[in-house]
Order: C-alpha cells, then sequence, then structure tokens
C-alpha cells in the first residue's frame, strides 16, 4: 500500500514540458535569436563592456534563465543585465547560505554528544534507530535507572517475631514473601524464614532453602529487616503456632494497607511476642514509597534462586541461542491454555461438540455456583471476549507473531502446564514456528532428574530462561507474567516483553472481511506501545509489572 501510495504521489507531480520551453511565443525565446541587436548600456570597465557585446554570452544567460523556475524568471528581465546579474548573485548567495545552514544543523544532530556510563563521561553518537524485531530504542534505556537499593536501617529494639505460610505457586510465594518482609519492616519485627506452603494443585514440599539462596537473601536484608532462620529456642510451642488461635492473626484484608497493620497487628505482636499471619496473600496496598522500594529491593535483589538453578538456566539459554551453529536470538513464549485456566476463564473456545460438552461438564464439577445451569455462559462469554479476558489460544499467538513480522525460523522457547486440547491444539503454532522447544526438548532426562524433585524448582528454570529471552510473550496475565515483565523493565526496559491486547485482538479475528494486509496493520500499531517500554504509574497500579515510579528514578 505504501508502494501505491508513493506511485501516486509521483504521477500527480507537475513537470516540465519540453514544448512549453521550446514556444518561439514565450518572452524569453527571443532572446536566443537576438544575437547582437540592441546596444549595452556603458559599463565600468572593458571586460563587462566585452561581456555585454559578446551574442554568445548572451545566449547562454537566456538559457541559463530558461531553467530557472518561473517565479524567479518574472523577476528577471534582459533590458538590463547588469540588474539581473545582480539578482542572480544575490540568489545563488542566499542558496549558499541555506545549504552551509543545514550542513551545520544535520552535523550538529548527528555530532557525539556526551553521555554517562558507569561514572564515565564519553562521547556518544547520535544514532536514530531502525524498528527492531528484538529490541526497544536505545532512549528507552537511558531514561530510567534502577535505584531500589537505598537500605533502612531497623529500630534498635525489635517489636517482636513474625511467622507466613507464603502460599499458591512461586511466583505467589515470591510476591508473599516481598510482602512479609514489607510488613516486618513496617512492625518493626523480626521476620521468621517464611514457610512455602504446600499447593494443592502443585502438591510440593519445597522448602525456603530448596529454591533460594537463603545466606544471601538474610545478608543482602540485614541492613533493612532482622531475618532468621527459625523459631527462636525460648518459644516452647512451635508445633502450635500456627494452629493456636491465641497464636494466629486471622481475616486479614485481601488489600490490607500498611496502616491495618500498625493498627491491628502490631499490638498484638508486642504482647505475644510471636504471631503467626494466617493467611498471608499476595496482595497489599497502600504503602509508603519507601516500603514499596523495599519490596522491589527483596524481589530483584534479595531473592535469587540456588546456584544450580541459575547454572542450568545459563545452559537452556545458551542451547537456545545456539540451536542453528550459530548465534540467534530466541524469543520465550508463556502459553496459559491449560486444562484449569480453560475452564475458570468460563470463555467459549473453538472445539468439537464433544469436547464443548465435556468442558461444561468440568466447569459445573469445579466451579457448580458459578455455572449454575450454563444458560447464561455464552453471553458471559461473549462479553468477557471482547474485555479482553479471555487466554489466547495458540493459533491466535501465532498470527499475531507473523502479523508483527516474525519469521518462521524464530526460536521460541515454550513455558507452559499440559496445553488443553494437546497437539490438535498446538499443531497451528507449531507450523507457523517449526523451531520451538521446550526445557524437555533442550535438556537430558538426567539434567532434569534432579530438579523434579521439586515442581517449584522446575519452575524456576522456566522462569529464568523467560527472563533472560531476547523477547518474552505472555497471552494471559498471572504472577509468572506479572514478575517477568517487570523484572525486565527494572534491567532497563531495552528488552522487549509483548503484552497482547486481546481485547482489539478479539475484534480482529472476529471482522471475517479483514484482509492480512489490514491485520498486519492493526497489529503493528496497536502494539507499537506494548512492549515493555516505560509506562506512566498510578496510585493503585502494580508494582510487579511496572516498578517504574517506586524502585526506579530518571537517569
Amino acid at each position: 500500500m505504501a508502494e501505491l501510495r508513493h506511485s501516486a504521489s509521483m504521477g500527480a507531480r507537475a513537470v516540465s514540458s519540453p514544448s512549453h520551453r521550446d514556444d518561439p511565443t514565450h518572452p524569453f525565446a527571443a532572446a536566443l535569436d537576438a544575437g547582437d541587436g540592441g546596444a549595452a548600456p556603458a559599463r565600468s570597465s572593458s571586460r563587462g563592456r566585452d561581456r555585454d557585446k559578446d551574442p554568445h554570452h548572451h545566449r547562454a544567460f537566456a538559457s541559463a534563465v530558461l531553467h530557472l523556475p518561473p517565479p524567479l524568471r518574472s523577476l528577471l528581465s534582459l533590458e538590463d543585465p547588469r540588474l539581473a546579474y545582480r539578482i542572480l548573485a544575490v540568489i545563488a548567495f542566499l542558496l549558499v547560505a541555506g545549504i552551509l545552514s543545514v550542513s551545520s544543523l544535520w552535523s550538529r544532530l548527528n555530532a557525539p554528544y556526551l553521555c554517562h556510563k558507569d561514572g564515565i563521561v564519553l562521547r556518544c553518537p547520535r544514532v536514530k534507530e531502525p524498528p527492531s524485531l528484538w529490541e526497544n530504542p536505545y532512549s528507552s534505556t537511558t531514561s530510567w535507572k534502577p535505584c531500589a537499593e537505598r537500605h533502612l536501617p531497623p529500630e534498635n529494639e525489635t517489636s517482636g517475631y513474625i511467622f507466613i505460610h507464603a502460599e499458591g505457586g512461586l511466583n505467589q510465594q515470591r510476591i508473599a514473601i516481598c510482602n512479609a518482609v514489607a510488613v516486618a519492616k513496617i512492625m518493626n519485627a523480626t521476620l521468621i524464614l517464611p514457610v512455602l506452603k504446600q499447593d494443592q494443585i502443585w502438591k510440593d514440599q519445597t522448602k525456603f532453602e530448596d529454591i533460594f539462596d537463603v545466606d544471601h537473601f538474610i545478608e543482602y536484608l540485614k541492613d533493612d529487616v532482622r531475618i532468621v532462620r527459625d523459631i527462636p529456642d525460648w518459644f516452647t510451642e512451635k508445633a502450635e503456632l500456627f494452629t493456636s488461635i491465641r497464636r494466629t492473626v486471622k481475616n486479614i484484608p485481601k488489600y490490607a494497607p500498611a496502616q491495618f497493620y500498625i493498627d491491628n497487628v502490631l499490638p498484638r505482636v508486642k504482647e505475644k511476642k510471636i504471631m503467626a499471619l494466617k493467611p498471608f496473600v499476595d496482595r497489599y496496598d497502600n504503602v509508603p514509597p519507601e516500603i514499596n522500594r523495599l519490596r522491589c529491593r527483596v524481589n530483584y535483589h534479595a531473592l535469587k534462586f540456588l546456584p544450580e538453578i541459575e547454572e542450568m538456566a545459563d545452559k537452556l539459554a545458551a542451547r537456545m541461542r545456539n540451536r542453528t551453529g550459530s548465534l540467534n536470538p530466541y524469543m520465550a513464549l508463556h502459553l496459559r491454555f491449560e486444562k484449569g485456566m480453560v475452564g475458570l476463564s468460563f470463555c467459549d473456545f473453538v472445539g468439537t461438540r464433544e469436547e464443548k460438552a465435556m468442558m461444561a461438564a468440568y466447569r459445573q464439577k469445579e466451579w457448580p455456583r458459578r455455572y449454575k445451569n450454563g444458560s447464561h455462559l455464552w453471553q458471559l462469554a461473549l462479553q468477557k471476549r471482547k474485555e479482553g479476558r479471555c487466554p489466547l489460544e495458540p493459533g491466535e499467538v501465532a498470527v499475531i507473531l507473523r502479523a508483527m513480522g516474525y519469521p518462521k525460523e524464530t526460536q521460541i522457547y515454550v513455558a507452559s502446564g499440559q496445553v488443553y486440547g494437546g497437539k490438535n491444539r498446538m499443531a497451528p503454532l507449531r507450523n507457523m514456528f517449526p523451531n520451538l522447544v521446550t526445557k524437555e526438548e533442550l535438556a537430558s532426562k538426567e539434567e532434569l532428574d534432579h530438579f523434579r524433585k521439586h515442581v517449584t524448582s522446575l519452575a524456576a528454570l522456566d522462569f529464568l530462561v523467560c527472563l533472560k529471552s531476547d523477547v518474552f510473550v505472555m497471552t494471559h496475565g498471572g504472577n509468572f507474567a506479572k514478575l517477568i515483565i517487570g523484572a525486565r523493565r527494572y534491567m532497563g526496559h531495552r528488552l522487549k516483553s509483548i503484552k497482547p491486547d486481546k481485547g482489539l485482538m478479539s475484534k480482529s479475528f472476529g471482522d471475517p472481511f479483514m484482509g492480512w494486509a489490514a491485520f498486519v496493520e492493526d497489529v503493528v500499531i496497536t502494539h507499537q506501545t506494548r512492549t515493555g517500554l516505560p509506562e506512566e504509574t498510578f496510585p493503585n497500579y502494580d508494582i510487579w509489572e511496572n516498578p517504574l515510579t517506586p524502585c526506579m528514578c530518571k537517569a
């Protein structure tokens, strides 16, 4: 389409006509045949007189004038050659001055400018980067920098000990740990190393020390919060700590602000010396900026996976980049289309009647109150899809990525559970991107056996390989994707983190009259600003997905 528009504009341009230039009635045509007719005005030098008498000079001058634009031709008159020469001299001077000015401006725009790197002043060239499939513009990396490492020393005496169970999967547990440190800071309490509670879905018995580097965690935060590995020896009710009503603070609101803990929890901690907080969820809002910075410090600096997990993730990332025998960038795709996710979404997806009937029975069994008799679900499914609250199918993800310009040869690492629909559902994605692998295809069985003892360790490998990727693509919400996107932003916004606009894409997918070219234009324009660039924050934003304002500073 751009080529067509360019051709049309070229065709519409006015061009000078040879027949018009050769028209004998043209006011300047007579000059070509004038010869030496007419007397020339007196000159101040013999050289000027000789030039004015030369018929060839008149013919050359008239010919040059004919090639000038019409507005200039109308200003010149051959009756007074001196005046004509002066006007031409002024015009030539202005043209030369204009060219020099433009050249000076261009050289200034492209001249090196002073920039800072690691405290050293450098001369950096001004280079406008072309759009890239694999990186955000360099300018986005220079506007903000991480600044969450400033510590907040604790007060001298502790107000007591607090103990929590971090619930859910790995990433929900990670957020709960960050919040526990923040709560301990607010109450000036000592935090007992959190316990990772067994999740009903994951059925995992992982301990904190099985996944995270405990020594680094305690050492890094020692100037912020007191953290101990275990319940103090002087406390004799260890077995009853999490079951005793006298020792447990229950019914903490889902989005409890900092003031709630000061007013309702701190007095009991001071009284009982050790208190368990139950349940301790991953939601925690309305806190001071310095406490938000502390949460970022825990998330991005204190919580490190064990060295063997980091090393295995490095191997997987290196294998992704060398799968073709030469270095290539790779994409990480967090594909959320498991049976539980599809069922809980209550969205409608393409499938056979038998498949839809089985999904209806599954929903009725798992969520009977929401399912009711199923009569209202069709309208609900349509509304949720329009609002962008339905997970993308593998085939939809493939079409969006191809529209963005990613070629068939793109190397893609897939982080996902068991995809609902199996191979048939994955077929469109694999057909469009055959270089698609999981950790099980990148590593040997022996290499992964060590990590299979804890499901959380396998999730940690996926987390790190996605974090290290050149481009990260999410297909639905969740703590995993939010933490990945937030970490990549905290690292400088350079790495692309694509968050598809599912609401707008549902309209495009549902338009039977939209051609491929229009769809590509739609996708590209829609996602220009959805690649992990710095975004303005607002009071109740999600700090885990966008750590910009509290945890980063203007560079």
